[in-house]
Order: C-alpha cells, then structure tokens, then sequence
C-alpha cells in the first residue's frame, strides 16, 4: 500500500534535539503566564496636560520617605523598597499577590523634562508626578507672513 519512497523515514535520535529545542522555547513563553515581571512595577497611568507629563503610580503599602525618584534627560526613575508585611502570632497568608522587596521602573517619555520643576505627591497609595517640558522643547508656533 505506502512505499519508503513515499514517507521520509528519520531515526529518532535525529529528531531529538530539534524536539528538545521546541521544549525549551515551550517552556520559554510559558513559564511567566500570569506573573508580572519586575519592569511593570508599579503599574502606571501617563498623560499630557498643560505642557506636563503626569504619571500615576500604585504604590499601596509604601512608605513615601523610601520612595526615590530621579528624572534625565527625556527619563523618570520611580524605584523603592515594598516592606512585607508582618503578621501577628497565629496568623498566615492564605493568599500573597502584593509583590515584596525592591522595585525599579524606568519610564522614558517623548520630550525632555524640567527635572528643576519637577513635582510628586503621595496619597492613599497613589503616587502622582507632574513632569514640566522643557520650554525649548514645547512646540512652537510659526506665523506666515
């Protein structure tokens, strides 16, 4: 019925490492389903308002006084320290999303800032910055004569 000529016939030991190549890859995209990685921490919100930048951050449980934040060139820095949380005698999680320990995010945005006029504010968990344009990098506007 089905000659060799018909199929291609490989050796098993042939095929092995193009399967182990496809496991690693596999496993590759699969193994951070689910999980954040460290570059989206903390999530944030940015818009433009005024010739600013204002970014929103959620920072639920941080302490304002361990919070850093450095601006250069067209890129703000927001990096600090999530505590973890010490529960009381008896008591365990049941359930831990909230991440723990160091934190680092660099935000890069489509002008140059003002790092001189530069504002932050910390309420309720959110962290807000608002992030002037340097004046030689707002649009300008050209009269025709």
């Amino acid at each position: 019925m089905f000659t060799p000529g018909i199929w291609r016939f490989r050796r098993l030991s042939d095929t092995m490492p193009e399967m182990l190549n496809l496991q690693r890859e596999m496993n590759r995209l699969f193994s951070n389903m689910g999980q954040k990685s460290p570059q989206e921490y903390p999530a944030v919100n940015i818009w433009e308002k005024g010739g600013s930048a204002v970014i929103t951050a959620e920072l639920p449980g941080i302490d304002p006084e361990k919070l850093d934040i450095s601006v250069s060139g067209d890129t703000v820095t927001i990096s600090g320290e999530a505590l973890r949380e010490t529960l009381a005698e008896g008591e365990i999680y049941l359930r831990q999303e909230r991440g723990i320990g160091n934190f680092k995010r660099n935000i890069q945005l489509p002008f140059q800032i003002n790092a001189q006029e530069v504002e932050a504010r910390y309420e309720k968990g959110i962290l807000v910055i608002v992030l002037p344009r340097v004046k030689e990098d707002l649009p300008k506007k050209i009269k025709i004569q």
